[in-house]
């Protein structure tokens, strides 16, 4: 492991930039097309959805809930191939009778070989795959989302972290100039038409209601009009110690 890889992030943290990280961790994490999972499971969000839990991401967001995999790559999970991963996921979405599949706890758009083959054995079934992402890899890149277009089955939730430069480096620990990125997605995902929706980490313990304004401003100039899913942040055992470690106290109980 390379010294200086980010793992939370602290009152005097030296911002990072996110696709860097998100390359070194690709280096952890991903082996030809293969990718690193913990866990396979069925969750009752988007009412019922089989699940994969993988490995590394290239934020390090205070209120994130995944465990340590997502800041000690080096030590959890195994590979899967594409064909593999669908086989779990296939496999629990007959048990537990679902119609939707997804991978999460990491972020999903790292390993893009994986992801793109796993994108190609769901289409032509009647799943619907939701793939959520922190949008940073797509806004860097419109050729990555000019590569969903292909697929039928397939919607994506990007996930807002600020409104604001200063927002974006203090609750993800990312230089905050790069806070548009997501931004850019959301545009390059209206351009091609790929249904989506847009969720806001917008807890006001996180997010002053200021910010929360901006956010709101830019997703209108840039053309979004459709549903805004707000997230608030719920005290999970790692979300405690994370924001701890960042120096806040939003919950009563820590």
């Amino acid at each position: 492991m390379k010294e200086g890889y980010p793992r939370h992030v602290k009152p005097d943290h030296k911002p990072f930039d996110p696709l860097q990280l998100g390359a070194s961790t690709e280096g952890i994490v991903c082996k030809d097309s293969m990718r690193k999972y913990t866990d396979f499971y069925c969750t009752g969000v988007y009412g019922g959805i089989s699940t994969g839990y993988v490995v590394g991401c290239c934020l390090r967001c205070i209120f994130c809930w995944v465990d340590f995999s997502r800041d000690y790559p080096e030590k959890f999970g195994r590979f899967y191939s594409p064909e593999n991963a669908f086989e779990q996921l296939l496999r629990n979405a007959k048990k537990n009778r679902v119609k939707k599949m997804r991978i999460s706890g990491g972020e999903p758009t790292l390993c893009r070989g994986h992801l793109l083959g796993l994108l190609d054995l769901t289409e032509g079934t009647d799943y619907l795959f939701i793939l959520e992402t922190n949008g940073m890899f797509f806004g860097a890149d419109e050729g990555y989302v000019k590569e969903l277009t292909k697929y039928t089955n397939i919607r994506v939730r990007i996930s807002l972290k600020a409104g604001t430069p200063e927002g974006f480096q203090r609750r993800t620990g990312a230089k905050g100039d790069l806070y548009k990125l997501p931004y850019k997605a959301i545009r390059y995902l209206i351009r091609e038409e790929i249904p989506f929706h847009v969720a806001a980490m917008s807890d006001q313990r996180l997010m002053p209601s200021e910010e929360r304004a901006v956010m709101l401003r830019k997703l209108k100039e840039i053309g979004y009009r459709d549903f805004l899913e707000e997230e608030a942040c719920d005290p999970y055992p790692h979300t405690i110690y994370r924001v701890k470690e960042a120096g806040l106290s939003i919950f009563n109980r820590q």
